[in-house]
């Protein structure tokens, strides 16, 4: 490679922008009725929604469970490694027996990020309604970093405003970054890198809020400092990106 051709390979790399990461737990529906086909079916992905991919590689999750009716249970043994992709992604059956809300999460391994430098653990929530109870939905799990929802996560229409809270070890984090994504499913282009991932920011309180535009699946990430560094896979120690992910789902009025 001469030097033309490495300043062209350094320029692109420069003004390439990031995509963001979002962990995925992504459910067949978000409200179960009667006439809902069961079992719900609870896909796990590590990936970039908006872009469609790619899909990277994901350990077994470190926890994998529900809160419900019923009270908390563990489903990682539930788990199974989806064939449908190259890397490594999860699918998992959930039967759901009484009427309520449940509040679906993981934990993932912590993933190493070559390009920022970053281990990366996303933690990460989703709300499905049983049976009309609406009852349980903003149950906060006690997971390190967390959204609290402050709009019922479910029956929104598009253009709904949707507004949570991002807490650290049970405490509101005041300005902290929330990216947001919507599950891309190819109808739509970005004109350009900023259409991709929006940026917004807690308020004071720990408080966010976001209007969805579209109709589907949206992520909302909130992203922290860990604690304490990691050791990546060649043992040297590097931060922690640590993200409370929630996904929300908007239909539109017909």
């Amino acid at each position: 490679m001469n030097h033309r051709q490495l300043l062209c390979v350094v320029l692109a790399a420069a003004v390439t922008p990031a995509v963001a990461h979002f962990q995925e737990l992504i459910p067949t529906t978000d409200i179960v009725t009667a006439a809902s086909a069961q079992p719900l079916q609870l896909q796990l992905r590590f990936t970039h929604p908006m872009a469609r991919g790619p899909v990277m590689d994901m350990a077994l999750p470190e926890q994998f469970g529900v809160v419900g009716p019923a009270g908390r249970e563990d489903l990682r043994a539930s788990l199974a490694v989806d064939p449908s992709v190259a890397q490594r992604a999860y699918f998992a059956p959930y039967a759901v027996k009484q009427p309520g809300d449940y509040v679906f999460f993981v934990a993932p391994a912590p993933y190493w990020e070559p390009s920022e430098g970053v281990m990366i653990v996303h933690y990460t929530k989703v709300v499905v309604s049983a049976f009309g109870a609406e009852t349980g939905w903003e149950t906060e799990i006690g997971l390190p970093v967390e959204i609290v929802p402050l709009t019922r996560p479910y029956g929104l229409w598009t253009h709904n405003l949707f507004t949570g809270i991002v807490k650290r070890l049970g405490q509101p984090v005041p300005f902290a970054q929330v990216e947001v994504e919507w599950r891309n499913d190819g109808s739509v282009t970005p004109p350009s890198s900023p259409f991709v991932t929006q940026v917004i920011k807690t308020d004071g309180n720990g408080v966010f809020s976001y209007a969805m535009p579209r109709a589907g699946w949206w992520g909302f990430a909130a992203l922290l400092a860990g604690d304490a560094p990691l050791p990546n896979p060649s043992g040297q120690a590097v931060p922690v990106e640590t993200g409370a992910v929630m996904w929300v789902h908007a239909q539109d009025m017909k």
